[in-house]
């Protein structure tokens, strides 16, 4: 069987589509063998974020036309390529379809990972929204199987596109296994040393935007007289300032701490040495943080109300009420 993926995100995205995409390819190639695995990118990639097995095989586009125009290959002119290859199988790994591909006859697969865009608006513009709504309902329209991330994103996906609850099935979303292997006290010191991480911590890990509310953590410091230091990783927004501002204000900058372009095979030792992981974001439609910091035995502190309880496995999941704004 030819199984062919929108591989866009497996080769550039080094967030939780890019691992949930390179994830996704991995396992299927590993534990199903006999198929073949067709990952189309819109554009050559000199990075190694995504290692090809025997059974892969990277699909680019072909003419000068394609080439000049990557996102619109993509987006539509994918669909002849993937007569050609005999695809059995196409699976949109981010919640998007190519126009037109219901055409080709051959089965369609989508993942659906969150609608936070049509949950918390206020966090995307307006033409985002816009075209993201429309990419969705056409790819939910005609996909023959969904799969979400999540309860909270399948309930999300049928309250906002009318889906057929048994067309939706829920598989939960993994992490790399290397959150589950022990961390030497050796490699511990030197990822400490590496990054100049202070002795004792809190951590918080993911993209430093408003969504995400680590701001909130700083409050908490102040307000709970914590004198632990607070590292926060990810890639900065202007939100970053907010926190800034934020620590400024409690008299609290000289106990958080920044770190940016963290390595992937670093964060196991630095997750293990964290006194306590804490993710306090408005909405998820998984938390894969939550699951790497618990797969590296770390006390956990998330927020309730999306998809977290169920990153966590229900168990001792903490509401974090809202902090006053003095």
């Amino acid at each position: 069987m030819n199984i062919a993926f929108d591989a866009k995100r497996a080769y550039y995205n080094i967030r939780g589509l890019g691992n949930y995409s390179r994830d996704t390819v991995r396992i299927l190639s590993e534990y199903y063998p006999d198929n073949q695995y067709m990952l189309f990118n819109p554009k050559r990639s000199k990075s190694s974020l995504l290692v090809l097995r025997e059974n892969m095989k990277e699909i680019l586009p072909e003419g000068r036309f394609w080439n000049t125009f990557p996102s619109l290959w993509r987006s539509k002119g994918i669909c002849s390529q993937i007569k050609k290859e005999k695809i059995d199988i196409y699976h949109g790994l981010s919640q998007e379809l190519p126009i037109g591909i219901e055409k080709t006859k051959i089965k369609l697969v989508i993942t659906v990972h969150d609608a936070i865009f049509l949950r918390y608006p206020k966090f995307y513009s307006a033409s985002y929204r816009y075209i993201f709504t429309k990419k969705n309902q056409y790819a939910c329209k005609v996909a023959d199987k969904i799969i979400a991330i999540s309860n909270r994103t399948k309930d999300d996906f049928i309250e906002f596109f009318g889906i057929d609850e048994n067309k939706i099935t829920v598989i939960y979303q993994g992490c790399n296994s290397i959150f589950r292997q022990p961390v030497s006290e050796a490699d511990k010191i030197k990822v400490r040393q590496k990054y100049g991480l202070p002795s004792r911590f809190l951590l918080n890990v993911g993209a430093i935007e408003k969504r995400k509310n680590a701001a909130l953590i700083v409050k908490a410091m102040h307000f709970s007289h914590l004198s632990i230091p607070l590292v926060i990783i990810g890639n900065p927004t202007d939100y970053k300032q907010e926190i800034i501002e934020t620590a400024r204000r409690y008299h609290l900058s000289s106990q958080v701490f920044f770190i940016h372009n963290v390595q992937t095979c670093d964060l196991p030792a630095i997750y293990s040495q964290a006194e306590i992981f804490i993710y306090p974001s408005l909405f998820e439609g998984f938390g894969i943080p939550v699951l790497e910091a618990l797969c590296c035995k770390v006390p956990v502190i998330t927020s309730k109300g999306s998809c977290l309880e169920e990153a966590g496995g229900h168990l001792h999941c903490m509401s974090i009420p809202i902090m006053p704004k003095n």
